[in-house]
């Protein structure tokens, strides 16, 4: 024999001893007494109302607290755009316009047409803007649907709300 297998027996017999000296008896078995439902033998609780089955237990004394999740904490970042990407009033090219320039005269580099750079302008229709993720540190290009809605980045799913620029 071993000397891991006399260990086991010597637990074993060590844990009858302990188990002999408490005088505890089991559940035999049978009926629950307060639903009915039948119970095997050696139960604690009964599996169906969790009654506790031997008189000589006392219920806990101390009352596990009910279980309430935790809201998931992720930090959302608020975004406001670095520029714009509108259509040229005169050639329909897209144009990649910086927001230092809103409320300036610019001129479309395809066809040297001249406009105004103002946002609530009918000559100016921004289809979309960028922005760099504060969490990624990538530049997204984002239509402009998304101003002002809480989003994730599609490159690392950091959480951004974009936000637009005050005066824009």
């Amino acid at each position: 024999m071993s000397a891991s297998q006399e260990e086991l027996i010597g637990r074993a017999s060590r844990t009858k001893v302990f188990a002999t000296e408490l005088n505890m008896p089991n559940w035999p078995g049978g009926d629950c007494p307060s639903c009915g439902e039948w119970m095997p033998p050696n139960q604690v609780r009964c599996r169906n109302c969790r009654t506790l089955l031997n008189e000589d237990l006392k219920p806990d004394s101390v009352e596990v607290p009910e279980f309430v999740p935790l809201q998931e904490v992720d930090s959302m970042v608020e975004v406001s755009p670095s520029g714009y990407y509108i259509l040229c009033p005169h050639c329909d090219k897209e144009l990649r316009i910086n927001r230092k320039y809103i409320g300036q005269g610019v001129s479309c580099k395809f066809c040297a047409g001249s406009f105004r750079f103002d946002l609530s302008g009918p000559t100016a229709k921004p289809v979309a803007f960028y922005s760099d993720c504060p969490h990624c540190q990538e530049e997204l290009r984002v239509t402009i649907k998304y101003l002002g809605m809480k989003v994730a980045c599609k490159l690392c799913s950091g959480k951004i709300h974009f936000i637009p620029n005050s005066g824009d």
